[in-house]
C-alpha cells in the first residue's frame, strides 16, 4: 500500500446486500474497500486487513450500497426555492441515499426554455453539482427540458459538454409522440439518457402523458408510471410494463394504488428487475428525506416483496438501468454504503423481516467514496445497534 492510499474496512457486519436482484445477499462479514472502490467482500479471516486507515466495527448492522434516488428536481444546491427549503440534500443522506439522478431542473425560477439559455443552463446545473456535492451526495444534474426547435448538434454540443441525462419529456412544449421520439433518438445517438413524464399534468405548462406517447416516444425510463402526481388508467399503465423493455419508475410523490399495480403487474411478467425507485421531490407533495427508504418498506410489506429485493429496487436495479457507477455491492464498485439495523422496539425477528412488516430501519452510519459522511441517522427511527468508528 501506498502511504497515501486510504483502506477502509468494515467488519463484524450482520448481513451484506448486494443489490443484485438475482442475488440479493452475500456471505461474509467483512468489506474492504481502498481509494474509494470495494477491493473485498467476504469473512474478515479470509481477507488481508493490513494497512487499514480506518477501521468501522459494524456491530451486527446491515450494509447495502446506497441508495439511488432515480427522479429528483434539484435546483441550485442544497436549496429549493419552491419549497424553500435549505439542506435537502443532506437530510436526504440521513436516509440512506448516495446518488441522485436529475429529471429536470424545471424549479429555477425564471428558468429559460429558449434552446441557447436551456442549453446554458444545462451545463452551468451539470457543473456546479459536480463541482459541489452536497455533504458527499452525488447528484447528476444539468437534465434539459426538450423544446420545439431543437436539432441533433444541439445534443452534440450538450453531451460535448458532460450533459448525460434529459429532463423529463412533457414538461416542455414538446408534447407529440413523433417530434419527442426524434429528439429522444439523438440524445441517445450521443449518450444521454431520457425519461418522460407519464400520468397527467403536475406543474403548470405540462400536460397529459398517456401510455401511447411513451411508447411512441421511446424512452430509457418510463418516469413515475404511477403518476406523479395523477396516474394512468390501470390498463395503460398494465399495456406499459407489458411493452416496455425500459427502467419502470416508481416514485413516492405518485399514487400509491397505482405503484402496487405496477409492482404486482412487473412481477407477473417477470420484469421485478426493470423496478426502479424515486421521490419526484422536491414538489408540491414536499420534500422526502426518507422518500426512498419509505418506497422500500411500503413495496415490501404491502407489495409482498422480500425486504431484500425491494433494496435492490434502490440500489442495483436503477444502477443498471440508468448505467450508473453506484447501487451494487461487487469487487470494483464504488464504495457508497449505508450501514443500518431493525429499528429499536420494531416488530420482526431481524431486519429484513422487519421492514418487510413495513417499518423503517434505523441508519447508524453513511459513507461515500470510502468515506464516512455521517454517523447515526437524524431522519430515522434509533436503531438496535450502531456501528462504531475505531481509527
Amino acid at each position: 500500500m501506498g502511504t497515501s492510499t486510504k483502506m477502509l474496512i468494515i467488519r463484524n457486519i450482520g448481513l451484506i446486500l448486494t443489490g443484485k436482484i438475482e442475488a440479493p445477499i452475500a456471505d461474509g462479514d467483512c468489506v474492504i474497500a481502498v481509494d474509494g472502490r470495494i477491493s473485498a467482500i467476504g469473512y474478515e479471516k479470509d481477507l488481508d486487513t493490513e494497512g487499514a486507515t480506518t477501521i468501522v466495527d459494524a456491530n451486527g448492522c446491515t450494509i447495502a450500497p446506497g441508495l439511488i434516488d432515480s427522479h429528483v428536481h434539484p435546483v441550485i444546491g442544497d436549496y429549493t426555492p419552491r419549497q424553500q427549503q435549505l439542506h435537502w440534500i443532506d437530510s436526504t443522506l440521513h436516509g440512506g441515499v448516495t446518488t441522485m439522478v436529475s429529471a429536470g431542473e424545471v424549479h429555477m425560477p425564471g428558468r429559460p426554455k429558449d434552446i441557447v439559455g436551456l442549453k446554458a443552463m444545462s451545463i452551468a446545473a451539470q457543473r456546479w453539482y459536480e463541482n459541489f456535492r452536497p455533504s458527499g451526495v452525488k447528484v447528476l444534474a444539468g437534465a434539459p427540458v426538450i423544446e420545439h426547435g431543437m436539432e441533433e448538434h444541439d445534443f452534440k454540443e450538450l453531451a460535448n459538454a458532460g450533459v448525460k441525462f434529459l429532463g423529463e419529456v412533457g414538461l416542455g412544449t414538446v408534447k407529440d409522440g413523433k417530434t419527442a421520439n426524434q429528439m429522444v433518438s439523438w440524445a441517445r445517438k450521443y449518450g444521454i439518457q431520457s425519461t418522460i413524464h407519464t400520468g397527467g399534468p403536475s406543474i403548470p405548462g405540462s400536460g397529459l402523458i398517456d401510455a401511447d406517447m411513451v411508447l411512441e416516444t421511446g424512452t430509457d425510463v418510463v418516469g413515475h408510471i404511477n403518476g406523479g402526481h395523477s396516474a394512468l388508467p390501470d390498463g395503460q399503465i398494465v399495456c406499459l410494463c407489458e411493452n416496455c423493455a425500459q427502467g419502470l419508475e416508481i416514485v413516492h410523490n405518485g399514487n400509491e394504488r397505482a405503484a402496487l399495480l405496477t409492482l404486482n403487474t412487473a412481477r407477473e411478467l417477470n420484469k421485478l428487475d426493470q423496478i426502479i425507485l424515486g421521490t419526484d421531490g422536491p414538489a408540491g407533495s414536499g420534500v422526502q428525506p426518507l422518500g426512498i427508504m419509505r418506497m422500500v418498506a411500503m413495496l415490501s410489506s404491502l407489495g409482498d416483496v422480500p425486504a431484500e429485493i425491494a433494496f435492490c429496487f434502490a440500489t442495483g436495479n436503477t444502477a443498471r438501468q440508468r448505467e450508473l457507477d453506484a447501487g451494487l455491492m461487487e469487487v470494483g464498485a464504488t464504495a457508497d454504503f449505508v450501514l443500518m439495523d431493525q429499528a429499536q422496539h420494531a416488530p420482526g425477528k431481524n431486519i429484513l423481516e422487519s421492514v418487510q412488516l413495513g417499518n423503517l430501519p434505523g441508519i447508524g452510519m453513511m459513507i461515500i467514496d470510502g468515506e464516512i459522511r455521517s454517523h447515526r441517522s437524524r431522519n430515522t427511527p434509533p436503531a438496535q445497534n450502531l456501528p462504531e468508528e475505531l481509527t
